[in-house]
């Protein structure tokens, strides 16, 4: 690890927060009655599914989950450059009157859960749109809150949160990144 990083929540800690939230999402929803995850590409996917399982484990009850992509409902998409990543929306059955759980791994200043529930309402008529993420780290531009948070974080707009999990980096643990300026100051 460099000396401007610091390790928020490791494999274990990581688990511990999806754990509680799972059981928040059960006893917010008073079960898991027309409840649906959709994990937010690219890291909410394997949240989603890690909390489905987690659900099942206490429920007995497979909770659908789907893929969203928010990429071409972004209000950033010039800045991101030509080539964007697209990946595939998969959300296999219909969302109309369901209760989403929009899942992603970093809330900050809310514009991809805006991309998200715009992609979403595209597809059909929610229930009710909830959001649970692993880390809240503050800074938002949009009035948008999470129902279910893993774990706040206040962060500097010069630090960065980065979340690892195992289906797509090797590993699991949640990193605050120090700019080298801002490590310079303290």
């Amino acid at each position: 690890m460099h000396e401007n990083e610091k390790v928020l929540l490791d494999q274990e800690a990581i688990k511990r927060a999806l754990t509680r939230m799972a059981h928040e999402i059960v006893e917010r929803n008073q079960g898991v009655r027309e409840l649906a995850l959709v994990g937010i590409h690219r890291r909410g996917v394997p949240l989603a599914e890690r909390l489905a399982q987690m659900i099942f484990d206490i429920e007995r009850v497979k909770v659908p989950v789907g893929r969203l992509d928010v990429t071409f409902y972004r209000d950033d998409l010039s800045r991101i450059g030509f080539s964007p990543v697209v990946r595939r929306t998969q959300i296999p059955f219909s969302i109309d009157g369901l209760r989403i759980v929009l899942v992603d791994d970093v809330a900050f200043t809310g514009r991809t859960i805006r991309a998200a529930m715009d992609a979403l309402m595209d597809l059909g008529r929610p229930q009710q749109i909830q959001l649970a993420v692993l880390i809240d780290r503050g800074h938002r531009e949009l009035p948008i809150r999470a129902d279910f948070v893993g774990k706040n974080i206040p962060t500097s707009r010069q630090e960065d949160v980065c979340v690892l999990l195992e289906e797509v980096d090797q590993g699991s643990e949640t990193v605050l990144l120090r700019s080298q300026q801002t490590h310079r100051m303290e």
